[in-house]
Formats: structure tokens, sequence, C-alpha cells
């Protein structure tokens, strides 16, 4: 089965995806549980994700500039695009009760970034009156967060998430897991596996630390012709005679 894509706007609140919980403040929730699967402090990539540079073949996967992302059935892709700026952000994979927004920034090429980044992430969930807690996981060190958010009744609820950053050859990966992946190891395997498959184009051209990597749309495949019965004459072309319109609203 092919992805589905659908285009989401930058500013759209992250609750919105239909995977992640929000506690209201008044509720009791207990802590999320940390991943299971403890792993080594600097994560092993000899299983993915992957650099161009190191794959043999790129078939199946879904293009989007930066990173190529493994179809996989029951697989829900979105794309979240900075109206402003006219790009694309991120993309966020969505499968079987979780998902995980990805993010790819360019990185020097002699050391990683994450242990930096984490730090800033924890201390900026903090100061917003959120927790952060740093704990083993999959993908290395990771931080299992509850974020301040505004409820629908306009109360303060927190939203669980689950971050993981990976270092690779000149580029760093972000993965910001939401749903069933926060704080159920076992439900988590499915995204988990997209995020080890996924595949980065760098490029080579020089780009500052942390610079955002460019996405893009999808190319969407041109629909078949039907074919004609045999016998069967084509209507003369009228080239003057105005087509159908496409308009595209964002």
């Amino acid at each position: 089965m092919s992805p589905l894509f659908r285009r989401r706007r930058q500013d759209d609140p992250a609750e919105e995806t239909g995977h992640d919980e929000v506690t209201d403040e008044a509720g009791v929730e207990e802590e999320p549980e940390a991943p299971a699967d403890a792993s080594p402090e600097v994560f092993d990539r000899s299983r993915g994700p992957w650099d161009v540079s190191e794959v043999e073949s790129t078939e199946g996967y879904v293009d989007l500039g930066a990173v190529l992302v493994p179809g996989r059935d029951g697989m829900e892709l979105r794309l979240e695009i900075d109206e402003a700026a006219d790009r694309v952000t991120s993309a966020t994979v969505q499968l079987e009760g979780s998902a995980v927004q990805l993010q790819v920034f360019a990185a020097p090429r002699t050391e990683g970034i994450w242990d930096e980044i984490r730090s800033e992430i924890a201390a900026g969930i903090t100061r917003q009156g959120g927790t952060a807690d740093e704990v083993p996981g999959p993908f290395g060190r990771e931080l299992i967060a509850r974020i301040p958010v505004r409820t629908a009744d306009g109360r303060t609820g927190h939203q669980p998430a689950r971050f993981a950053g990976i270092d690779g050859p000149r580029w760093f990966l972000r993965a910001v897991f939401h749903g069933l992946a926060v704080h159920e190891p076992e439900q988590a395997a499915g995204v988990e596996d997209v995020v080890r498959s996924l595949v980065v184009v760098r490029g080579a051209e020089a780009m500052a630390p942390r610079e955002l990597l460019s996405l893009r749309l999808p190319e969407q495949p041109a629909p078949a012709e039907p074919e004609e019965p045999e016998g069967a004459q084509r209507e003369p072309l009228e080239p003057f005679t105005r087509g159908p319109e496409i308009t595209e609203i964002r």
C-alpha cells in the first residue's frame, strides 16, 4: 500500500496528529516509562539510519529531498510547510498508533551535536514548565518529555514526547516520537524501524552547522491514459478551447 500524503501548516498544533495524549493539569497521570531497550552512550549506526553513500538502492523509498523515507503498509506521511518561507520544514510518519516527526540538519564534519542539542531541548522544556528526563533508548541517549500545552477548554495540560537524535556524516537527524511510541516500547517498533531505514541525502554544498536541510514534496506519478479500443477515432483537437484549471489552496 502506498503512503498517504497530507499537507500540514507549520503552525498547526502538534496534538492534531491524533496520536498525542494531552493530560489536563488537574488530572492524574503516571510518568511515561523509559524504553526498556537500553543502548550504549554513543549510538551505533551500523543498522541505520543511512547516509546515501552507504546504500546501493533506494527503490521503494519516498524521495523528500534531504531524506528518503521507506514505504510501509498503512503508513501516513504528513509534511509541515512554513508558508511564509514556502518550504517544507519537517515530515511526520504515522503508523500503528504512533508518530515520529523527522528533521535533518547540517552538522560539523568532525564531531556530533546531539549531546549539546539534547541539553538545550531539556532546558527549554523545563523553562516552559515541563519536564525532560534523559534516558537510554534504542537510539542512544534520549529525552522523555512532558511538554506544556493549552487544552481546548483553556487549561494547561502536558503532552508526552520522546526526543531522539542521531549524528551522521556531516548531518544530524532529529526524531520526535508521539503517541504509543513514547511510553510503550513494544508499540514503537514500527516507527523505530522507519527511522532506522531512513536514508539521508546531505549534499556537497557548504552549510552552517544546525542549518535545516531542504525537504520537498514528493513527486506524484502521472495518471496513466486509458487505452482506446481498436478502431476508435480520436476527437479532433481544439487548440483554442480553454481546458480545466487546477488551483492550489494552502
